[in-house]
């Protein structure tokens, strides 16, 4: 009876130290459970930029204003009925303290 205990408090122990200490037990559950939170904040962020994406594309697909607002911005086109004004800078300023200063360069159209 003496050695069963003893064979039984042994093999506590061994499940215990397996359990805590050895690198498969909580250790591991500890690093995946943060693993899985990183994770699930990377597909959240990936989600909502997915749906901004398809709400785009929907935009662009349904609505010719989408599509001239994309080409005005990324293609710098204008319309037939526009006139097309660029105003060009004058020579830089020179501050106060003799830096030179650049003019902003101001561009617009009208329909």
């Amino acid at each position: 009876m003496r050695w069963l205990v003893i064979a039984l408090v042994a093999v506590g122990l061994l499940i215990q130290y397996r359990l805590w200490i050895s690198p498969d037990g909580v250790r591991e559950v500890i690093q995946l459970r943060d693993a899985v939170a990183v994770q699930k904040a990377e597909n959240e962020q990936l989600t909502r930029r997915n749906q901004q994406l398809a709400a785009e594309v929907r935009d662009l697909k349904q609505g010719f204003s989408a599509l001239e607002e994309r080409a005005r911005s990324d293609l710098g086109m204008i319309a037939r009925d526009e006139t097309y004004y660029q105003v060009v800078p004058k020579a830089k300023a020179v501050t106060s303290e003799g830096e030179p200063q650049a003019a902003p360069v101001t561009r617009t159209a009208a329909r």
